[in-house]
């Protein structure tokens, strides 16, 4: 089965920008959430990215995505790099950490 047949994925995406003390987080929880049917986290680096970990459909990672490269977040978004994956689970809801 190739990779978009699989009906659940896991999106990891790296936000880089001024993505740190402006809610980010928060925002990209409140987003996952209102898309719905994702799990995963929000978290701050030390480097000063925030990465993004959802599993959920496919289609719901996708639009997690687009929203992460719109100009609809909070503070200033130069570059967003993912990777796709298959769902490892253990997740209970969409944290920010």
């Amino acid at each position: 089965m190739n990779e978009d047949a699989r009906p659940d994925a896991r999106l990891t995406a790296w936000v880089r920008g001024r993505v740190q003390g402006v809610g980010f987080r928060w925002f990209t929880r409140a987003n996952a959430l209102q898309i719905g049917d994702l799990e995963g986290f929000a978290l701050n680096l030390d480097d000063g990215r925030v990465q993004v970990v959802a599993e959920g459909p496919r289609e719901n990672c996708h639009r997690l995505l687009e929203w992460l490269r719109s100009d609809d977040t909070p503070g200033r978004v130069d570059g967003v790099t993912e990777i796709w994956g298959t769902p490892r689970g253990g997740y209970t809801g969409f944290a920010i950490r």
